[in-house]
């Protein structure tokens, strides 16, 4: 059989095994997908059996086509059956059978800028303001109802009239309560369903209608997924419901590369599969056809620091490379130099730019890196995000500073109603007829005007105010201390937490540590000008003519792919792992996101972190990962000081002390009793930030309180 050559004695394995419950323990580059590709030819091509019977669930959109192309590169028969997302699959149901539950079949599935639309008309015609709650927050609230306060909604929509639900909305009194019923009526109003309820709908179609349960049953004879590792609790359901007839269940994952519970990922849902679905037969797929031998050696010496894992050692079948390097810079200005030097190194070495990327855990990370490339003449391009110097909230931090100094009209229409001091397009448009009939700067129009009635009920005095004050006590401060003033009396940082845009202040954090860093090393005074000549030269660079450029991403954004050169930058305390992981769980996910990433790394990979101190004057330690791998598996460019590990050590012991696992903790829906908030009901679980989100009684909205505070069960 043709489709067999060229797989390993595991992979032959996983696609012959076709009948009943089968889970392959697929390591990173261990072929899953060409294991997959071929389980489906060989139970179409060998075994005929019809495409349309087969569901072959995976985990995006892309993933959906690459396999789809695949399999009919395998067989040539254009009918693929179901190769889809659990929520594509979902969608096929609801356009067969939507009838059931009152749908047509045209039917609109929503994205996020569809229920922003529809949160728009709710706060218009209920008078609600983004700081009753941010689109952001709304949509999440939305979520937490549908996944956790509220799980049986959909019985609303499905049993209510638009005019019935309608009357909910009118009526509500608290604004939680407006924004659901409001955006329940929309979704009805459309006939629209958003995420949740393309599996909540089908699942309930399956609970209630016998004869459409069992159609798609019998239909599905053999049942395929992909990134089990990934799955959560209502697609655990559907799978459950859509395999209990043929039992023909087949699963592919590895609990090494669990990187999503924040989403509803549960590992033990892998771990526990061979329990749940007895006799079942499991595949280990070790060989990793990816990265070097080196490689290898590192992730598997770091994640076996995990205790929550199936056990096994990649095997590197690829010859043999240089070791993992290690690289501990003294600042993030020379860790990313140290970055910039070694590419210019490789490429003088004939390794193409476009080999190289550099893998991040945060976006604010990639400020000096930038920086350091824009130095060296190095282009890139980022993906998954936007450059640092171009984002918003730096675009306009950095015009308040341009705008004290200058008072440029482009400055000028970026900030003057940002945050909103209701200058909106008809004032503007007065002030651009004054600006030019007398041959002044918009903002001298606007400060000449300040009495005239159209400026009435603005805040346009209050921004003249701003400007004129540290326009003329700028000089002789610090620029970084100056923008902190800017950000704080502006308003703008205040707007970005109303909004909840934990991510835009963390960015300005790093603007600030960037000025803070560039005042500390230039040697001289340094003058608000000269750093705005300074960072200019920065946002006006112009790479787009070179084709060839060094990729810059999130470990996130990075899982599934891979690359021969890989930099893992940042592998700090606080950055790589994040700062918010407070339970023993969360840092064993922490661990398995440093796992991906390193197995990105084909040919080469670096590891590099900074020392200092951080913005708020903490010191900043090496990613306890770094020392978690065998000192035997990693070149440090210089050698290690013995009281620099010592010293980090110490620090990560501390920080363990306040871990509490996660089994010691309570379940969603339990009822619990605070000493001072008094008694409440237990919404979610955070364990990333250490956290319950709990509801009290005699409290209109939720809390967050930490796992280190005693709760009291009720019984």
């Amino acid at each position: 059989m043709k489709l067999l050559e060229g797989l390993n004695d595991a992979q032959i394995e996983a696609v012959t095994s076709t009948e009943g419950y089968v889970r392959v323990v697929a390591g990173a580059g261990s072929g899953k997908t060409k294991a997959l590709a071929s389980r489906f030819a060989y139970l179409v091509t060998e075994l005929g059996i019809l495409p349309g019977n087969i569901l072959c669930v995976t985990f995006t959109n892309k993933a959906a086509g690459e396999m789809r192309q695949r399999i009919h590169n395998l067989t040539g028969d254009r009918d693929t059956g179901f190769i889809n997302t659990f929520h594509g699959f979902c969608v096929s149901v609801l356009q067969e059978d939507s009838h059931a539950v009152g749908y047509p079949k045209s039917f609109l599935v929503l994205d996020n800028s569809d229920i922003n639309d529809m949160l728009k008309i709710i706060y218009e015609e209920r008078g609600l303001t983004l700081r009753d709650m941010t689109f952001g927050s709304a949509r999440d609230m939305i979520e937490m109802q549908k996944c956790i306060d509220r799980p049986d909604y959909y019985l609303d929509m499905i049993r209510m009239s638009p005019d019935t639900l309608r009357e909910k909305y009118l009526t509500a009194k608290d604004a939680k309560d407006i924004i659901f019923y409001g955006y329940l009526y929309q979704e009805k109003k459309c006939f629209g369903f958003d995420y949740n309820d393309l599996i909540k709908f089908t699942l309930y179609i399956f609970k209630e209608n016998e004869d459409i349960r069992r159609k798609w049953q019998e239909r599905l004879e053999y049942i395929m997924i992909d990134e089990f590792q990934d799955i959560d609790p209502l697609q655990y359901e559907l799978m459950e419901v859509l395999a209990a007839y043929h039992k023909n269940l087949f699963i592919v994952g590895d609990p090494d590369q669990t990187i999503y519970t924040w989403r509803g990922a549960n590992v033990r849902y892998l771990l526990d599969f061979d329990t749940r679905f007895a006799p079942a037969k499991t595949v280990l797929m070790t060989k990793n056809y990816r990265s070097t031998p080196e490689i290898i050696d590192t992730v598997n010496s770091l994640i076996d620091k995990n205790k929550v894992r199936i056990r096994k050692d990649l095997e590197a079948v690829l010859p043999h490379g240089p070791k993992t390097v290690c690289h501990l810079a003294d600042t993030s200005e020379k860790e990313a130099a140290w970055i910039a030097g070694e590419m210019r190194r490789l490429a003088g070495e004939g390794v193409p730019l476009g080999d190289m990327t550099v893998l991040y855990r945060a976006h604010y990370v990639t400020r000096s890196i930038e920086d350091a490339l824009r130095k060296a003449e190095i282009p890139y391009a980022i993906y998954s995000g936007v450059q640092f110097y171009e984002r918003a909230e730096i675009k306009d931090a950095l015009s308040y500073l341009r705008m004290i100094a200058m008072k440029d009209d482009i400055s000028f229409r970026r900030i003057a109603n940002n945050p909103k001091r209701n200058l909106g397009e008809k004032r503007m448009r007065f002030l651009e007829k004054v600006s030019e009939s007398q041959g002044i700067t918009l903002y001298e129009a606007l400060r000449q005007n300040l009495d005239n009635e159209i400026m009435r009920g603005t805040k346009a005095a209050q921004f003249v105010h701003l400007v004129e004050f540290w326009s003329g006590a700028y000089e002789g401060r610090a620029v970084s201390e100056v923008l902190t003033e800017l950000l704080d009396k502006s308003g703008y940082e205040e707007m970005l937490r109303t909004e909840g845009s934990q991510e835009r202040l963390d960015n300005l954090a790093e603007l600030r540590q960037s000025i803070f860093e560039y005042e500390t090393t230039c040697g001289e005074e340094v003058f608000l000008q000269d750093y705005l000549n300074h960072v200019a030269l920065f946002t006006n660079s112009d790479t787009a003519e070179h084709p060839d450029r060094v990729k810059l991403m999130t470990v996130h954004a990075a899982k599934g792919l891979e690359f021969p050169y890989v930099f893992l930058c940042g592998m700090s305390e606080g950055i790589f792992p994040s700062r918010k992981i407070e339970t023993e769980a969360g840092m064993e996910e922490e661990r398995r996101l440093a796992f991906v990433a390193m197995t990105r790394a084909e040919k080469a990979l670096y590891i590099t972190e900074s020392g200092g101190r951080n913005f708020d004057g903490s010191p900043r330690f090496p990613s306890r990962f770094i020392f978690d791998i065998d000192e035997k598996h990693l070149a440090f460019t210089h050698p290690v000081e013995e009281d620099l590990v010592k010293r980090t050590r110490e620090y990560t012991e501390i920080k363990n002390r306040f871990f509490k696992d996660r089994s010691d903790l309570y379940a969603v829906g339990q009822r619990i009793r605070h000493s001072v908030f008094g008694e409440g009901t237990i919404e979610g679980i955070d364990t990333e930030r250490g956290a319950y989100m709990v509801k009290f009684d005699d409290m209109k909205t939720s809390r967050s309180i930490s796992f280190r505070v005693k709760l009291e069960v009720v019984s």
